[in-house]
């Protein structure tokens, strides 16, 4: 049997005039980076995007902090994160360590 894994949902700003330019990075997501989010444990992974720019992501891991150190130890991460820092408004850090996870109040199976 497998660990349980968590349910992750977060929130960041998207700078409204970046919207564009963030969805079309985001239909071109570089393989490297892709190949790097499943092997550190980010599975089921989504990201809903609001037209003022309200950035809703989610994704299912066995460890957020195993998920998140593990990326931090990647080189694609570190140039993603630095390409991607620009696009939000109030962000501290990088944006896969900077959003604000939600807190989960119901889940139906």
């Amino acid at each position: 049997m497998t660990a349980p894994h968590q349910r992750v949902c977060f929130l960041l700003q998207v700078r409204p005039e970046r919207l564009e330019e963030y969805k079309s990075r985001h239909a071109a997501v570089w393989p490297e980076m892709l190949a790097a989010l499943s092997t550190t444990g980010w599975h089921n992974y989504s990201l809903f995007l609001k037209s003022d720019g309200l950035l809703v992501g989610y994704f299912e891991t066995p460890s957020l902090e195993a998920a998140q150190s593990g990326m931090a130890n990647t080189e694609v991460n570190a140039r993603w994160q630095a390409e991607m820092g620009p696009f939000f408004v109030d962000l501290t850090g990088t944006p896969d360590q900077g959003f604000l996870r939600l807190e989960e109040v119901f889940h139906l199976d």
